[in-house]
């Protein structure tokens, strides 16, 4: 399925609506409301990318899934024993919960891998896959960085002592580049204006939190 312009111009104007409307609602003090909403944003970036990387296909779909639960149970194995990422726990604002950790967190790992996956390949089209996952995973662990700053403000997700181990973005740039690196072999690269899209509009959001909130 081939997404078309209107619908691809749509998509990022809701992404937009979504990222823009967070930030000025919880500047404003309006914190309480949207920051229990984040799972709506989260539904949405699942349907944009559903459409704009044929998510119904077999071959995408199994792929998205498997990066989707991988993810999921390392943070499970996370939160309960304390492994790759550290001692934390998850706050409210993310869902539902299984076993301690949001079900849409896998879905999380899932979007970002592929949109990661898809700039990092648009980025260095005729290098290796190996260097292109490199890319595709420091994009991953850029956008950590900034994320880590907020999660606690949120209640998404806190750090025993509130400090962030190092482990924690070493086990974050070897899943992204796992992941990255198995999107970028099966060639499920999707829409770059999209990807590109979605990977800004993240980065603004968590950057402005990170500098002013």
């Amino acid at each position: 399925m081939t997404i078309t312009n209107k619908h691809q111009n749509l998509a990022i104007s809701v992404l937009w609506l979504f990222h823009i409307s967070g930030i000025i609602g919880i500047s404003l003090g309006y914190k309480s409301w949207f920051m229990p909403k984040t799972s709506i944003n989260l539904l949405v970036l699942l349907g944009i990318v559903i459409l704009t990387y044929n998510l119904l296909n077999s071959k995408s779909f199994v792929l998205f899934f498997l990066v989707s639960i991988i993810g999921f149970f390392a943070e499970v194995l996370g939160v309960n024993y304390g492994w790759f990422f550290g001692d934390y726990k998850y706050g409210e604002n993310l869902g539902v919960k299984l076993l301690g950790v949001p079900l849409l967190i896998g879905i999380n790992w899932g979007i970002l891998s592929l949109v990661t996956a898809k700039l990092a390949s648009y980025i260095t089209p005729k290098l290796s896959l190996f260097f292109q996952a490199f890319i595709g995973a420091s994009l991953m662990l850029l956008l950590d960085f900034f994320m880590e700053a907020s999660a606690p403000k949120f209640d998404f997700w806190r750090f025993d002592n509130s400090t962030v181990p190092l482990s924690n973005y070493i086990a974050w740039f070897a899943f992204a580049y796992i992941f990255n690196l198995t999107i970028l072999h099966f060639k499920v690269l999707g829409n770059f204006k999209i990807a590109l899209n979605i990977y800004i509009a993240q980065l603004i959001f968590f950057i402005y939190f990170y500098v002013y909130f």
